[in-house]
């Protein structure tokens, strides 16, 4: 072919071109079966590799792909139009067109046999096939929802940040208060994680909040640039600066900062360094701090329009409209009534979701536009709006606990075991449960939910110190300075008038000496540094409910003046240095809840003292006087028989539950001649035994038993009769509630009666150096018939094993460990492998922390359970 195209070719001529055209088509599709197969072998073996944590495909790999999907596109083009060609040349072509054609056709076979060459000795030719992802600038930050109306916004701040100018280095977000800057902050953050364009090494995220505690925020900074708690333990202010500065100065680095209240908020206080190249981004409420953070650009995160809000409003109530023709229209004037706050919107549709009556809406939008007149500016048409939600509360007692949950610190989470015990002690819960509350304030949106614990939201909390210091004040009246770093305590004059007080978490060393404080019920101090108090500074308490000076460990006594407090329900003194109980204390008559947990230096309890509180209900003990021996001597309850102290509390007729410390076998054989005491106990803690009184059948009979401690103790005596107990075991229901379990005794052999507490959610092995597996496959097989499914360590969420030299197996066969999150293994040189497959944790990720030379040495079940786990255990930290 070449040359002038005859009009008129001969079968001889015909024919070979025939042949040449079929031919290399025909290699071409034979071809393309070996070629597809070289394809999906490379794929199979990369994604694969994808599976694993920090894995992915190299560059020449994705760009060999992308050639072959194209060359694969052609192929098939060029299969449709053979047979037409084909024809064409059969007939003999007697058209110069029809000829021209199959020339052109016959040049694109040659050229795609060419290429399908080339493409096959190119993914020949490629070695490495994937590679280790460097370490992620940034950590992704969960949002709780989707941008509604304001993506323009993240586009130019984006921007801002990705271009290099230098007078783009600081940005600011401002408006008001529940509008979504922190939403939009957050997903600039993770915008960071899906764009792999960027140019920065390092992405910082700190929230600053109303009052700045600026040692958190270099934790933060620190945190994310290599410098462990540990390193900085001993370090000032001025030398973390000094380490922050001297990193950040080498690196191009993007600091986030949320919420800047404080408009003399510096920087460079800070350590950060301001050079060219690294972008700092901050949210405010307020336009000016933009100035005075010198901000080289500015963004007004604004309400949303009528049609972005109302699309916000039925995604988080999940509206259908289907009950009720008019429910469209009134949810849409409900929705007007937010003015476009997307705080609002959320916790007022939210509110409203479930509602299918016009009367139920017509009542609510009265309520919310009733309360929004009250307001002129627009700080107070925010707190306006989320009032509603407390308004819309069934009970008296619902909003006096949700504004009890504003004393605690911004961003802190609350147990709700304790926010229940404040509740009762200040007389919240007489006519509804604990329990209760909880649920109703999370379904209402004012509490969110996080496992054995509550969080408040930081604009849901400032609104319920504005109720408390404004709306209701007469009755309420806080004094809240919570989380701020504070060495002395707020001025007399503030405590006048006042009805609760929370300065916990502060760095307060000193109290004022006499405050006049006639109303006050709460007085929160737990977490400062007090290591004195006056025994005149109680004196104007008498009307004082809750007093906590829980985790003051400088405090080593307390004042005489304490029998002041005569209307007191509820002391906690845990996690104090306090050393002895004043007999003063018995002035406390009407004392519900005492807690004296974690008092490890506790060694005098006087004699009478705690019979004396006739009405108490709660008695915590758990390692009181764990590092200091009791003082013997006559009038002291704490000694090592315990014999006292058991009859005391057992004359305690309203007591209902307790946690106790037992350290001698004298005292574990006082413990259980009181049944009450068995039946009312929901932590246990026992020590250095030389005999074993406390049979296994004892410990399993504790009903309301949740956590359980064994130290140094004989636990080699504690042998099961697998045949003839477990039985009677099995259908008392025991452990039913334990759910803490830590041993640390050096001649157990295994654990294997753990098989038997189902509700187990974290359990820790130290220094248990004769034990050589936890559950032992022989005993359990003596039972399995009684015992049904087996279901081992169902709700496991932690498992923690140190310093078990001789231990080889946690048990026989892998485990589904479907609630487990964390295993800390360290000091167990025998450990062959964690007892897990492909299928542990399904969907979630399991964090080992331990010796990293240890990783390669223990065994996994499969290639597929090493794509599951981590590459190697992070370091014990």
């Amino acid at each position: 072919m070449g040359g002038v195209i005859s009009t008129f070719l001969s079968a001889d001529t015909i024919r070979p071109l025939l042949s040449y055209v079929g031919g290399e088509a025909k290699y071409i599709w034979d071809s393309k079966g070996e070629f597809d197969c070289q394809k999906e072998d490379m794929r199979n073996e990369v994604e694969l590799a994808e599976q694993r944590a920090r894995t992915r495909r190299t560059t020449s790999v994705k760009r060999w792909f992308e050639r072959v999907d194209r060359g694969v596109t052609e192929v098939e083009r060029l299969q449709q139009e053979r047979d037409q060609e084909i024809d064409r040349l059969c007939l003999g072509g007697l058209c110069s067109k029809d000829l021209i054609s199959s020339y052109s056709f016959g040049k694109r076979v040659e050229n795609m046999k060419n290429k399908v060459i080339e493409l096959k000795k190119e993914g020949e030719a490629i070695n490495q096939l994937y590679e280790e992802v460097p370490e992620d600038a940034a950590v992704a930050i969960a949002v709780e929802r989707t941008i509604v109306g304001q993506e323009s916004i993240l586009d130019r701040v984006w921007r801002c940040i990705i271009d290099q100018e230098k007078n783009k280095g600081i940005i600011g977000l401002y408006g008001t208060g529940g509008v979504g800057k922190t939403t939009l902050l957050k997903q600039v953050n993770n915008k960071f994680c899906s764009d792999e364009q960027h140019r920065f090494d390092v992405v910082i995220w700190s929230v600053v909040s109303r009052e700045p505690n600026l040692k958190q925020i270099q934790e933060d900074i620190g945190k994310r640039i290599g410098f462990s708690e540990k390193s900085w333990l001993d370090k000032s202010f001025e030398e973390r600066a000094s380490d922050i500065t001297n990193t950040l100065s080498r690196q191009k680095f993007v600091l986030l900062l949320d919420n800047i209240w404080d408009s003399k908020f510096n920087l460079t206080e800070l350590g950060v360094p301001l050079h060219s190249g690294s972008k700092i981004v901050f949210t405010t409420r307020f336009q000016g701090t933009c100035g005075k953070m010198r901000a080289d650009k500015k963004f007004e995160v604004s309400y949303l329009r009528d049609d972005d809000a109302w699309k916000l409003f039925q995604e988080v109530g999940g509206f259908y409209f289907d009950s009720h023709s008019e429910i469209r229209e009134l949810a849409k004037t409900m929705a007007s009534q937010c003015h476009g706050l997307p705080l609002a919107l959320e916790t007022v549709g939210q509110a409203m979701a479930g509602k299918e009556y016009p009367e139920e809406w017509r009542r609510a939008i009265e309520i919310i536009s009733t309360s929004a007149s009250k307001f002129e500016d627009m700080e107070k048409k925010v707190l306006s709006r989320l009032n509603f939600s407390y308004d819309s509360l069934s009970k008296d007692e619902l909003r006096s606990c949700l504004l009890y949950c504003c004393l605690f610190p911004e961003d802190s989470e609350i147990r709700k075991i304790d926010l229940m015990e404040y509740w009762k002690s200040e007389g919240f819960l007489d006519s509804i449960g604990g329990w209760d509350v909880l649920g109703a304030l999370v379904r209402a949106c004012l509490l969110e939910e996080a496992g054995d614990h509550v969080k408040m939201h930081d604009m849901i909390r400032e609104m319920g110190i504005w109720i408390a210091n404004e709306i209701e004040k007469e009755e309420e009246n806080f004094l809240v300075r919570a989380g701020v770093e504070l060495t002395d305590a707020p001025k007399v004059e503030e405590w006048e008038g006042v009805k609760r007080i929370s300065l916990m978490n502060c760095g307060i060393q000193s109290l004022p000496e006499i405050p006049t404080c006639p109303r006050p019920q709460t007085l929160l101090l737990e977490n400062n540094r007090i290591k004195e108090i006056t025994d005149s500074f109680f004196q104007s308490f008498s009307s004082l409910r809750v007093l906590s000076l829980r985790g003051n460990g400088s405090l080593t006594e307390l004042p005489v003046g304490i029998s002041s407090l005569v209307s007191l329900h509820h002391l906690d003194l845990s996690f104090t240095g306090v050393r002895g109980l004043p007999q003063e204390l018995k002035a406390l008559v009407n004392l519900r809840y005492l807690n004296l947990e974690c008092t490890y230096h506790m060694c005098k309890i006087p004699e009478q003292l705690i019979s004396s509180f006739s009405k108490l209900q709660v008695l915590r003990m758990l390692l009181c006087g764990f590092w200091h021996p009791p003082i013997v001597e006559e009038g002291n309850v704490l000694s090592d028989d315990a014999e006292s102290l058991m009859k005391e509390i057992h004359c305690l007729e309203q007591l209902n539950l307790i946690s106790l410390s037992i350290g001698s076998s004298r005292g574990v054989e006082n413990f259980l001649k009181f049944p009450k005491l068995l039946n009312i106990t929901q932590a246990l803690s026992i020590r250095e035994w030389e005999s074993l009184p406390l049979h296994f059948l004892h410990v399993a009979n504790l009903e309301n038993l949740e956590q359980l401690m064994i130290w140094n103790s004989n636990l080699e005596e504690w042998n099961i009769d697998w045949t003839g107990e477990i039985e009677k075991v099995l259908q008392s229901g025991v452990f039913r509630n334990l759910q803490r379990v830590i041993i640390h005794c050096s001649n157990v052999k295994d654990l294997t009666w753990l098989a038997f507490v189902r509700n187990l959610k974290e359990l820790a092995v130290d220094d248990c150096y004769d034990i050589e597996e936890i559950i032992s496959v022989e005993k359990l097989s003596e039972v399995s018939e009684m015992m049904g499914e087996l279901n081992l360590f169902a709700k496991l969420e932690t498992l923690t094993l140190g310093g078990a030299s001789n231990l080889k197996r946690i048990y026989r066969d892998p485990l589904p460990f479907p609630q487990l999150k964390q295993i800390n293994v360290w000091e167990c040189p025998k450990l062959e492998k964690l007892p897990l497959n492909s299928s542990s944790a399904k969907g979630r990720t399991i964090v080992i922390r331990g010796e990293e030379e240890r990783w390669e040495e223990l065994q996994r079940e499969d290639q597929a359970t090493q794509n599951a786990l981590p590459a190697g255990l992070l370091p014990d930290t």
